[in-house]
């Protein structure tokens, strides 16, 4: 994942975001897509012609791979979380009863993994570099991540006991309990929110429970119309609050994420 000559250690901001990416089945098409609705530019990195970094504004915003094995496996957006050795981390989310789907493996310059917590919602972690500069809620990365998982509660304290969230360490993440709305920060940061409510078996996977990614955009309506016209769909109503606008969007292939604009877009 090293993008320039500058790096973070994981040990700097462990249990925090580190990164989100995605895997697709065509990934030509995922770059025009999201080329398109989010503006991003792609470029490739030394891992292959099947991993790329999408840059919006020169900066790197999320990686887009290549979705190899079985064909049935879903497409869809996963939030990275830094952690100081993957190995244990792996130990701890099979002691409470979650999935570990793939790894840890050696990949460019550290480990990666994938998981499922006890819910189902798909989780990766990340030990060794990180992206420079590169915080939810800031400059190029996403507005936000969401949990949204049957109980709020429950999940804090799974992620927590695997991720180190809450310890006394110096630079790790704290939980706080806000608005019915589990927020979890890094120094100042608001960095991801666990939310209540979504159902295990729901044949909707917007109610199921999953981590959902917060793109800005500067237009929802330009970026709606381009979805559309590129084989995406909406998949909810446009929300609005004080300060913005959003929208659950599909792309292609399925895989789920929102884009988020400034209210005073609207005109």
């Amino acid at each position: 994942m090293r993008l320039t000559a500058v790096s973070t250690s994981s040990h700097e901001i462990f249990g925090a975001p580190c990164w989100v990416s995605l895997l697709a089945r065509d990934l030509g098409s995922a770059q025009r897509f999201y080329g398109a609705v989010l503006g991003w530019e792609f470029r490739p990195t030394h891992l292959g012609h099947g991993m790329m970094v999408a840059f919006r504004d020169g900066a790197p915003v999320a990686g887009v791979g290549a979705l190899g094995g079985s064909a049935d496996a879903p497409v869809l957006w996963t939030p990275y979380f830094a952690v100081d050795d993957a190995d244990v981390a792996a130990s701890r989310i099979r002691e409470r009863g979650a999935t570990m789907a793939v790894g840890p493996l050696a990949f460019g310059t550290g480990r990666a993994a994938l998981a499922a917590d006890p819910a189902g919602a798909v989780f990766g972690f990340w030990q060794g570099e990180v992206v420079p500069d590169w915080s939810v809620g800031r400059g190029s990365a996403p507005a936000w991540l969401e949990l949204r998982t049957r109980d709020a509660f429950a999940a804090a304290i799974f992620y927590g006991e695997v991720l180190d969230w809450g310890s006394e360490r110096p630079s790790c993440c704290t939980v706080s309990y806000e608005h019915a709305h589990v927020v979890l920060r890094h120094g100042r940061d608001t960095v991801a929110r666990i939310s209540g409510g979504a159902l295990e078996a729901a044949p909707d996977p917007e109610v199921r429970p999953r981590w959902h990614v917060h793109f800005r955009v500067p237009d929802l309506e330009a970026a709606v119309e381009a979805a559309s016209r590129l084989g995406g769909r909406t998949a909810s109503p446009v929300q609005t609050s004080s300060m913005s606008r959003w929208v659950v969007l599909a792309d292609p292939e399925g895989a789920l994420f929102t884009v988020v604009a400034p209210q005073d877009t609207l005109t």
